[in-house]
């Protein structure tokens, strides 16, 4: 591997930004961002960024900037990317997949592919579809987004952790190497919290309480998640029966969650910050909806394991619903 890694990252918005910011700073990488919405805005005037952490930032670009992922060629090794790091939402019913756009640049047995995304059995797709390649676990807690064309606000410390997806075609210290590699490239800036955190099973189960409750009540309600738990009896009746829902399933798949991981998820959303998540803006803009990884997959896994969802089911379905409705509307292909 070169002196700097080089990584293509797909997903420029908050999170993403926020990933090709660590990695560049650190100087261990060169990152290539590819844009879609934010391409021209950020071309002609790079990226504001306004960070708890990093300051305020004006006219930043990673490396290099491109429209759509580039096809490597076998033949030109001087091309290859070290890393490739997915940050775009995960909405797998969506054509064509973030697998089949990678594709082009990913080079069988050498590049490392990073998921920072949200969701449950996300891997399956990627292990299937590039069995030479370690996988990487990202997940983040961030809250960081794009405010307008190329303006980036992150409001609370990056918290990131990596793990290597269980690849059986490959060695096991050589995935775990891979993970700690990626880990001491992202952190050696100094501005972040990364770690290696080989139980990326239970990383995954435990933002899920959060992720597959709060995230659809708030987008089907459009109410945030602090003012949901005054709003009636909404907590107490809707959203933690959905929370236990989510720990009963973890149980049922052999993944132990704290005692208190409800108690938990709930305190670190207080009543005054009034947080807008993800999938509620997304709904609020019309844009396609994150729940086949954060909902289906768990209702899913219930089925498989002959729990009971009701909750989790009906907001599963309510969340299709209106997938099926916004892609109409925009004319989409779902699958």
């Amino acid at each position: 591997m070169p002196s700097k890694a080089r990584v293509l990252l797909v997903g420029t918005g908050g999170i993403g930004t926020i990933a090709a910011l660590n990695l560049e700073r650190g100087g261990l990488a060169e990152v290539t961002c590819v844009l879609r919405s934010n391409y021209e805005a950020v071309i002609s005037k790079g990226i504001e960024i306004i960070s708890c952490e990093h300051g305020h930032i004006k006219n930043w670009r990673p490396t290099a900037v491109l429209n759509a992922v580039p096809l490597i060629r076998d033949e030109d090794s001087s091309t290859f990317f070290d890393y490739i790091v997915c940050t775009t939402k995960n909405i797998p019913d969506v054509i064509p997949s973030i697998c089949e756009t990678i594709s082009p640049a990913v080079t069988p047995g050498h590049t490392v592919i990073v998921l920072i995304q949200n969701g449950l059995n996300i891997e399956k797709p990627f292990l299937s579809r590039f069995p030479q390649n370690v996988i990487l676990s990202g997940v983040s807690r961030c809250d960081a987004h794009e405010i307008a064309h190329g303006v980036i606000e992150q409001k609370e410390e990056d918290d990131l952790h990596i793990a290597a997806f269980r690849n059986p075609l490959l060695d096991q210290d050589t995935q775990q190497k891979a993970a700690q590699q990626f880990v001491h490239i992202y952190g050696a800036g100094g501005k972040t919290n990364v770690r290696h955190e080989p139980n990326w099973e239970r990383d995954r189960w435990s933002k899920l309480v959060y992720n597959a409750t709060l995230n659809p009540i708030c987008a089907l309600t459009r109410v945030n998640t602090g003012d949901l738990q005054t709003a009636g009896s909404a907590l107490d009746r809707l959203v933690i029966p959905a929370m236990k829902e989510v720990v009963e399933v973890s149980k049922a798949v052999g993944i132990e969650l704290p005692d208190d991981i409800i108690e938990t998820t709930i305190r670190k959303n207080p009543m005054e910050r009034k947080i807008a998540p993800s999938m509620q803006k997304d709904m609020e803009k019309g844009n396609l909806l994150e729940h086949e990884n954060l909902i289906g997959e768990v209702v899913r896994e219930a089925q498989k394991q002959g729990v009971s969802t009701p909750t989790l089911s009906v907001l599963y379905e309510l969340c299709s619903t209106v997938q099926w409705r916004v892609a109409n509307e925009r004319g989409i292909r779902i699958s």
